[in-house]
């Protein structure tokens, strides 16, 4: 079945094909009937399977036929997200499938000036695709009436619940006035989390799985080396400068490590991006716009950027520090082989790290192949020269830190009082 059978407006479709999209995918022929139905709907989807397409495509169409005009008469949609990340993500997906047609979709996350986002809401917007904290600051603030809104999304649900925001939906929920439809998709979902999530739709809603028993798409083949803690920027290294042409998504544990990955790099004469939370809003959406139109092939990132960011081919992910949740490798790995496209990840795994990569083994309720490398080979790799990482670069690797963090908290803006 193609998307030119659907019962869907022409501008829609048009925008589809420009896009490349002429079949739907598992996911999205199971859940774009639903919704135009109007039941609620639960789905898990393997990550890169186009979750965010198939409620974006129903619902654009639901309100572009309401619509008798362009001009909007209020919110008749949220999207809630745990990210700012994702939110830009889906709104850069809702802005580019929603082209020539009376719709108008509108990100809002936090981290960056509060006005100009106001100034857009009063304008008028018919989707909101929102990080919970700046919508409830806008909400209790006057900026957001949600009294017109008839559907909410939940995208990466388990993380929005799994984070504590399960209060945040409940009292969206409880401000919508109107008869209204849920969607909960996520790629992950434990049984705690399944709890809530049928606490948030109705009895009748729709149970959508697409290979719940294997939560890695198949288009990813994934392995694992095992490489001592200290030894790992030589094998990344090693695996940038035999993949020279390649994009390269590389995730670390922490903020200071994504730091330190990237000054250890930079002494071998290879350029490389970090994105973590420390940065500000300007200079995360900075990176990943730079990541995104290769003009930097290697980007460092922390789990903040593991959840649903759909960057172009990205031939690579290098799992460098193994997540502490088990979900997160899902996440992860899914940064690759999206759509059709095949992909490829890597695991490096150190002693102290075997417990987590047991843990993950057991979420995906099978080995991870491993790679083998032999004495040898592991000899040649650790023994190639670099230069010396100097007593000045730690200094300066810890005030940039310091200073992006400054900067970070000194950029964050203010809550007004309601």
């Amino acid at each position: 079945m193609k998307f030119d059978t659907y019962h869907i407006d022409s501008a829609i479709k048009k925008n589809l094909a420009s896009e490349g999209f002429k079949r739907p995918t598992d996911i999205q022929f199971k859940a774009i009937p639903s919704i135009q139905k109007g039941e609620d709907v639960l789905a898990i989807a393997q990550t890169g399977t186009g979750k965010t397409a198939a409620f974006a495509i129903p619902l654009i169409d639901k309100i572009h036929r309401a619509k008798t005009s362009k001009r909007s008469f209020g919110i008749h949609c949220i999207v809630m997200v745990p990210t700012r990340e994702l939110a830009a993500q889906i709104g850069d997906v809702f802005n580019t499938l929603s082209q020539h047609t009376k719709v108008k979709a509108f990100a809002l996350f936090g981290g960056v000036e509060q006005d100009p986002q106001i100034k857009k809401l009063q304008d008028g917007i018919d989707v909101l695709i929102a990080t919970p904290g700046r919508m409830f600051d806008l909400i209790s603030q006057g900026a957001i009436d949600v009294k017109k809104v008839k559907v909410l999304v939940l995208d990466e649900a388990d993380q929005m619940l799994d984070k504590g925001f399960i209060k945040d939906i409940e009292s969206v929920k409880q401000k919508l006035v109107q008869r209204h439809q849920t969607l909960f998709f996520s790629a992950t979902i434990s049984k705690e989390i399944k709890k809530l999530a049928f606490s948030q739709v109705k009895s009748s809603a729709i149970r959508i799985q697409i290979s719940p028993d294997d939560p890695v798409s198949k288009n990813v083949s994934h392995g694992v080396i095992f490489v001592e803690m200290d030894d790992k920027r030589f094998f990344l290294r090693k695996f940038i400068q035999d993949n020279k042409d390649a994009r390269i998504m590389v995730f670390v544990r922490t903020k200071v490590r994504a730091e330190r990955v990237v000054k250890a790099l930079e002494r071998v004469d290879i350029n490389s991006l970090a994105i973590h939370g420390d940065k500000d809003q300007e200079s995360r959406t900075a990176v990943l716009g730079q990541f995104k139109s290769g003009w930097a092939k290697i980007l460092i990132a922390t789990d903040v950027s593991a959840r649903g960011i759909d960057i172009p081919d990205v031939d690579f992910v290098v799992n460098y520090d193994l997540p502490e949740k088990q979900e997160n490798y899902v996440h992860r790995v899914g940064r690759t082989g999206r759509g059709t496209k095949k992909g490829q990840a890597i695991s490096f795994c150190s002693t102290e790290e075997a417990p987590l990569l047991e843990k993950i083994q057991e979420f995906l309720t099978k080995p991870i192949e491993t790679i083998p490398v032999g004495k040898k080979e592991y000899s040649v790799i650790i023994e190639a020269k670099e230069k010396p990482e100097t007593i000045q670069d730690l200094i300066q690797a810890n005030e940039d830190w310091e200073k992006n963090r400054k900067k970070s908290r000194k950029n964050r803006p203010k809550k007004k009082k309601s």
